[in-house]
């Protein structure tokens, strides 16, 4: 076994998962920074009632956006609603992927280390192996 390439290895992971970890940070900076400079800019627009300009080859311009989401606690009563007044088309379900993965993980497991026949078809199984990185225990 070559040690040296899997220290090297080693340490070329960690260093990527730091800086993905630096970097994530830095985009959620620059979002909140966006969010700040966009909503500060649309006042600025708003008061000098100006719709749209342009500035170095860009245009901007004021826009407005309806966003709705359900009440707390009040999403199933919701979907109750759009469905009695024909809204039905709206409403639909979904699974989360990682509940859905350890879902079937444990069928699998209870089955003999087989799908189930009666997700046979149903569901795309593979396995991916990863190497898991933490602190070492002093």
């Amino acid at each position: 076994m070559d040690t040296d390439k899997m220290f090297e290895f080693a340490d070329r992971l960690r260093a990527l998962r730091d800086e993905k970890a630096e970097a994530e940070l830095r985009l959620k900076e620059i979002k909140a920074e966006m969010d700040e400079v966009d909503y500060r800019l649309s006042e600025l627009m708003a008061e000098g009632e100006m719709q749209n300009f342009t500035r170095s080859g860009m245009m901007f311009c004021l826009t407005t956006k309806t966003h709705a989401s359900a009440a707390s606690g009040r999403k199933e009563e919701l979907f109750t609603a759009l469905r009695g007044e024909g809204f039905g088309d709206l409403v639909y379900e979904t699974v989360n992927a990682n509940s859905l993965s350890a879902f079937v993980k444990e069928q699998i497991s209870e089955n003999g280390d087989m799908l189930p026949d009666w997700l046979n078809g149903l569901v795309n199984v593979f396995e991916k192996t990863t190497v898991g990185v933490r602190k070492a225990a002093k």
